[in-house]
């Protein structure tokens, strides 16, 4: 029982690897839209199933794609994958340069669940077809349509329908897709289900209709300078899924197209030819005086500097009047004004240092103008003077200090 089990380990081992080393082959036509969709699926079955059975795998996986043996894609090739729980898809446009030339691309499949990679190699071989390139080339920009639900095939089917029964067509193709954050567009805001848009190229191998045309005309070009909607006949014929910016429609004919074509060297290997030693070439090298551009940079800066330096000290050092000075300039009433001052806000500082000291000079006895007599202090010696005001009320002092009448002179009146 325990070889069994072995066994069939070893076989589910052996079909994880044959399907992680297996290689798709897809042939695309070249100018044509490829679209290669990434099956979550598909790679499901790669990663150890849930612990118990029956529960529905629905791990989370992403995917990562590049070029084999380089870091990134083609150019031409896109890839948006939106959530870890949807499908990736693969798409662009070949051109001619790339006919015959298999491009292999590196699918590596991430599980963030267990933490497992599967990998497995796409191998994309550009056929050459006698449609390309079509001359009459049309792109449309739809504003309700993110470029992954334009991805699938029977929304696009619908879309090239649409076109074909107002273009007429014998052939049509759907020649690239691109999202218009690619163009230099903002991601809308998550309201009233805005949509990023998307542009649509299509080419087909007769002229633009008159419809398409209406867009060329003169009152319809004023209609979008102003930021107004064109009138389009047949834009009836798309409202109903598709909504269409026709100010943003491009039509171009290929066939009066002026082709610039640069003469460019065929470049070469990178690698330099063996020439032996290198010699650099020392005989045309002359000698450069380098004492001028000293002066400018540091002799003359420092000069500047040491002339201010002795101008400053001059005037700070040498031009001082000194105090006597001052004060024989100074007129008597001022110093007497200033001496008075110090004196009190020294006397303030000492009486906030300690308070039980004698009492300020403003505080002693002062004498009555009338009759001369000196009047006593407001307060005993043994009054507290922490709660005691500097400066007295005009009311207590009338009920503490009399001041004595004089008598007219005349008769007394009863």
């Amino acid at each position: 029982m325990y070889a069994a089990a072995v066994a069939a380990w070893l076989a589910t081992v052996v079909t994880i690897l044959s399907r992680s080393h297996a290689d798709r082959n897809v042939y695309p036509s070249a100018g044509v839209l490829f679209v290669h969709v990434l099956e979550r699926e598909y790679f499901k079955g790669e990663f150890p199933p849930y612990p118990k059975s029956g529960d529905a795998s629905n791990d989370p996986i992403t995917f990562n794609t590049n070029l084999m043996g380089y870091p990134d894609r083609p150019g031409w090739l896109r890839y948006i994958q939106r959530t870890p729980h949807s499908d990736g898809v693969l798409y662009g446009s070949p051109t001619a340069e790339h006919v015959g030339k298999p491009t292999i691309i590196e699918i590596t499949a991430y599980n963030r669940r267990t933490f497992e990679t599967a990998r497995h190699n796409l191998v994309i071989n550009i056929m050459s077809t006698e449609e390309f390139p079509l001359p009459y080339q049309a792109e449309f920009y739809i504003k309700n349509m993110n470029v992954e639900e334009m991805l699938a095939s029977e929304v696009l089917g619908d879309f090239l329908g649409a076109v074909k029964n107002v273009w007429q067509p014998e052939r049509l193709n759907a020649i690239n897709i691109t999202s218009a954050l690619d163009r230099g567009g903002r991601v809308p805001l998550p309201i009233n289900n805005l949509k990023e848009g998307v542009y649509v190229m299509v080419g087909a191998d007769v002229p633009f209709s008159s419809c398409l045309r209406e867009v060329e005309s003169p009152h319809n070009q004023l209609r979008c300078s102003q930021e107004m909607e064109p009138v389009i006949s047949c834009d009836k014929k798309f409202r109903a899924q598709f909504h269409i910016d026709w100010c943003k429609i491009s039509l171009v004919d290929i066939t009066k197209v002026v082709m610039v074509h640069s003469n460019r060297p065929d470049p070469g290997t990178g690698i330099l030819p063996e020439f032996g030693e290198y010699n650099p070439p020392s005989e045309s090298l002359k000698g450069r005086d380098y004492f001028s551009d000293f002066l400018v940079t540091l002799a003359v800066p420092s000069a500047v500097a040491l002339v201010l330096f002795f101008i400053l000290g001059y005037s700070m050092c040498c031009r001082r009047e000194g105090v006597e000075k001052r004060n024989m300039q100074t007129p008597d009433i001022q110093l007497v004004h200033h001496s008075s001052i110090q004196k009190s806000t020294k006397e303030l500082r000492n009486m906030s240092k300690n308070r039980e000291i004698s009492w300020p000079l403003s505080t002693l006895p002062v004498f009555n103008p009338v009759s001369g007599e000196v009047v006593p202090p407001i307060h005993p010696d043994n009054y507290e003077t922490t709660s005691m005001p500097l400066m007295q009320t005009q009311t207590n002092l009338q009920n503490q200090i009399t001041i004595p009448q004089q008598r007219p002179s005349g008769k007394w009146y009863s």
